[in-house]
C-alpha cells in the first residue's frame, strides 16, 4: 500500500445545542438512566434510537471497549463492548449491562455536546462513490461524500443518528449541530492483538498483558476465511491507496484487470492499512462502518476507520497479531 498523508480538520465547541422534534434530543441522552437499560438483549430491535443505548455507547467508547458505531440500538456490537469492559475491568464477563458493570463505567462530562461546523468540514469532498472499482480508479480521492458523513466518523456516529439527532440540519458552515463526544485516541503500546474470529473481536494487550482495547471486527467470511495461527505487523500505511487484483483477491463486478485506486476514508481499507507478515492480509478501516461483524470481509480484519487509526497508532512493526476461534 502507498502512504500518502492524511490531515485533520480543527474543529471548536459552541455554547449552545440543537434539539429535535423526534424526542431524541441532547437533554434525553445526557439525562438517559441507564439502569433502563435491560439486561437481557431485546429479541426484537426497537425502530429507533435509544438515548439510554446511545449514552451506554459513548460510554463505552471512551472506556476503551468500542461499540464500533453509535447509533441507539441495542445490537450485538453493544454486548460485546460491554464484554470487553467488563473484561478491561476483570469483572465477570457476561456482555449484560449489570448493576456492577454501569457503576464502573466514567461518567463525566455529557456525551452530547453543541459543535460549529467549519470551513475545513466542507473541503475535499466528493459528489458520490462509484461501486464499480474502475470507476473507483478513475478519481483523484475517494473522500467523504458530504459534511454529515465527514462528521459522522469524526465522531464516531451512525449516520442516521447524526441525522436524527440535527433533524433541521443543512449541515452547513457556521451551524451548531448536536454530536456525540467519544474518547480521544487512546494512547499506549501495543505488544499483543488477539483477532477472535468467533467473537468478531480484536483486543490489544499491553506488555504486562492487560488490555488496552478492544474492538469489534470483521475477520474474514465463509467465502474468504481469515488466516489461522500467528502472525506480526509489518508496518503501518496511512491513507493508503489500493491494489485490486482479481487474481490475488476476490471478483468485484466485471472488472478483470489490476486496478489501483485512490486514498481516502471510502477507499475499500478506508484510512489506514496494517500490514501483516502473511502476504495479502491487514488490519484496516472500512468505507462502511456500519456494517463492522455484519458483513463478511475478504480474509482481513476489518475495523472502523477510527478504531484502525486508533490503533495504529499504538502499534510498531514486530508486534504479535493471532487469530483464534
Amino acid at each position: 500500500m502507498n502512504n500518502m498523508i492524511l490531515t485533520t480538520a480543527s474543529f471548536t465547541f459552541a455554547l449552545c445545542g440543537t434539539a429535535s422534534g423526534n424526542g431524541l434530543t441532547p437533554e434525553a441522552i445526557n439525562g438517559a438512566q441507564l439502569s433502563t437499560i435491560p439486561i437481557a438483549k431485546p429479541a426484537e430491535q426497537i425502530s429507533r434510537p435509544d438515548p439510554a443505548i446511545v449514552l451506554l455507547q459513548v460510554l463505552l467508547d471512551r472506556a476503551g471497549s468500542s461499540p464500533g458505531v453509535i447509533d441507539g440500538f441495542y445490537g450485538e456490537n453493544v454486548s460485546k463492548a460491554l464484554a470487553g469492559f467488563e473484561a478491561i475491568r476483570g469483572l465477570p464477563v457476561d456482555g449484560k449491562p449489570d448493576p456492577e458493570v454501569i457503576t464502573q463505567l466514567p461518567l463525566g462530562e455529557p456525551a452530547i455536546q453543541p459543535y460549529v461546523i467549519s470551513r475545513d468540514d466542507g473541503e475535499k469532498l466528493v459528489k458520490r462513490i462509484p461501486e464499480d472499482y474502475a470507476e473507483q480508479a478513475e478519481m483523484e480521492h475517494l473522500g467523504f461524500t458530504s459534511v454529515a458523513e465527514r462528521l459522522s466518523e469524526r465522531f464516531h456516529m451512525d449516520l442516521d443518528l447524526l441525522k436524527a439527532l440535527n433533524p433541521a440540519s443543512r449541515f452547513s458552515v457556521g451551524e451548531t449541530i448536536s454530536v456525540t463526544i467519544p474518547s480521544p485516541e487512546k494512547e499506549g503500546e501495543v505488544k499483543r492483538i488477539e483477532a477472535r474470529r468467533r467473537g468478531g473481536q480484536v483486543l490489544a494487550f499491553a506488555e504486562d498483558g492487560s488490555i488496552l482495547a478492544v474492538y469489534p471486527a470483521t475477520i474474514g467470511s465463509d467465502e474468504t476465511p481469515s488466516p489461522s495461527g500467528k502472525s506480526k505487523v509489518k508496518g503501518v500505511a496511512r491513507m493508503p491507496s489500493y491494489v485490486y487484483n482479481p487474481k490475488l483477491n476476490f471478483q468485484q463486478g466485471n472488472n478483470k484487470k489490476v486496478l489501483k485506486l485512490p486514498a481516502g476514508p471510502n477507499n475499500p481499507v478506508g484510512t489506514v492499512w496494517i500490514d501483516l507478515s502473511q502476504p495479502t492480509y491487514g488490519i484496516h478501516g472500512t468505507p462502511e462502518p456500519s456494517l463492522i461483524d455484519k458483513a463478511g470481509s475478504h480474509g482481513c480484519i476489518r475495523l472502523t476507520n477510527w478504531d484502525a487509526e486508533e490503533l495504529a497508532a499504538m502499534v510498531k512493526p514486530g508486534v504479535a497479531v493471532e487469530f483464534t476461534d
